[in-house]
């Protein structure tokens, strides 16, 4: 059922995500002239129909990529892997429910979440809202990213409670929508920017903890949106601790 594409092993390239905005813009191009919907796409696929399975995967495969790359140091193959045979398996609980990328990150979040509850010693309860990265994998990111800005970035993300991290991470990378953000979270439109906005608190939170030189201190949380945004080409190209290409912001 998984389409057999060369980009699965695209974790491991410094070419999967480093293209992305201008594989974005062509995607726009080509769905303003009647390229297939994602819709269209995974009905085929469900019907079996393997070109239209890798077609939708490549479309997608690098923001999920994205995903999952600050949240997992190893398994990120499996995660991606794992959530578009998910969304094949839970289709039809998308139709009428908003856009095609809220229901696959929604699917991928609850891929994510089931992953870390697994995790759990003793059967423990897993919160999403409570628990961090770091309190599973209290090591540094395995993105490697050329500005001290960048790498403080990555390690405050990993310290917020998972769900806060995700928010922000497709807040900043995906430029999702609010009505993209309640479906993907579950929550209420009108919750999620308030939710951002306490994400936002408490990254800041953390840099002040981690970061004890001034001047990267005041340059990171002095233009926090431009760094966050800016980090984008970095994660997902670096999803496993072999990438070696990728280049330094300039």
């Amino acid at each position: 059922m998984f389409p057999p594409t060369d980009r699965r092993q695209a974790c491991h390239s410094s070419l999967s995500c480093r293209d992305a905005t201008s594989i974005a813009a062509i995607l726009r191009y080509c769905y303003h002239f009647g390229v297939q919907e994602d819709f269209d796409l995974l009905d085929a696929w469900r019907r079996g129909d393997q070109s239209a399975g890798s077609e939708l995967f490549n479309r997608h495969f690098d923001s999920i990529c994205r995903f999952f790359a600050n949240k997992s140091d190893s398994d990120v193959e499996d995660l991606v892997q794992t959530t578009f045979l998910a969304i094949v398996e839970s289709a039809d609980n998308f139709r009428g429910q908003g856009s095609f990328r809220g229901f696959l990150f929604g699917v991928a979040r609850n891929i994510l979440r089931r992953h870390y509850r697994n995790k759990r010693q003793n059967r423990e309860r897993y919160d999403p809202l409570q628990q961090s990265v770091a309190d599973f994998a209290p090591t540094p990111s395995a993105i490697i990213a050329g500005k001290r800005e960048h790498q403080v970035l990555l390690q405050a993300l990993r310290q917020l409670p998972m769900d806060h991290q995700a928010l922000l991470e497709l807040y900043y990378w995906e430029s999702l929508t609010a009505p993209e953000l309640a479906t993907i979270f579950e929550i209420p439109e009108g919750t999620v920017r308030g939710r951002i906005r306490r994400a936002k608190q408490l990254l800041e939170e953390q840099l002040n903890k981690l970061v004890k030189e001034p001047a990267i201190l005041e340059s990171t949380i002095g233009n926090l949106d431009g760094w966050a945004e800016s980090l984008r080409k970095f994660v997902g190209a670096n999803a496993s601790r072999d990438a070696e290409d990728e280049e330094p912001a300039p």
